[in-house]
């Protein structure tokens, strides 16, 4: 259904209750008409980033908004006042009484954003420069160090290991690391 006068506003939710706050709305617009004309949409923004865990590749999504969602509507006030009242819903981005629809840009730039992460993935660095990690797999296998790079494009760390009483740089993927207990 198409509506002309139909913007994107931001919710504000709980961090972590966004899908259920989607969900929510999206189960009352089923048996609602009048807010299926006005509700034409409700997006949690999400990307795809893969961790490595225990040696393990991971994928699972992320909100790159937590806390708020986004919602496309005909905003009146039988509109505002269902969405301010659904459960985890702490209200509209802008002033309680008046909600500042998002400009036309910002929308094609999150949405943009949406459609490019749905085509590639992004890795959560559980590494950081400085952590003591053991090595777990390939030449250099049990031995440990002080991570003294990390390239999350490559997805590579670069670990110092005492080799023969000297300290040297080794490059390992992710995958090869664990940390050191």
């Amino acid at each position: 259904m198409e509506n002309a006068n139909a913007k994107w506003y931001v919710v504000r939710t709980f961090s972590g209750h966004e899908n259920k706050v989607k969900n929510l709305i999206d189960a009352e617009l089923k048996d609602n008409e009048e807010l299926q004309a006005r509700i034409l949409d409700v997006l949690v923004p999400t990307e795809k980033v893969f961790e490595v865990k225990d040696g393990k590749k991971k994928t699972k999504k992320k909100n790159f908004f937590p806390g708020y969602i986004l919602v496309c509507a005909d905003l009146d006030i039988r509109v505002k006042d269902f969405i301010i009242n659904t459960p985890s819903v702490m209200g509209f981005l802008g002033s309680a009484n008046h909600p500042v629809p998002l400009l036309p840009e910002e929308v094609k730039r999150i949405v943009g954003r949406l459609s490019q992460t749905e085509e590639t993935e992004r890795t959560e660095t559980i590494f950081r420069t400085g952590d003591f990690v053991k090595i777990t797999d390939g030449p250099f296998n049990n031995f440990s160090g002080f991570i003294q790079e990390v390239n999350e494009e490559k997805l590579k760390i670069k670990v110092m290991v005492s080799i023969f009483g000297r300290k040297t740089p080794v490059e390992i993927d992710f995958a090869q690391a664990e940390f050191e207990k």
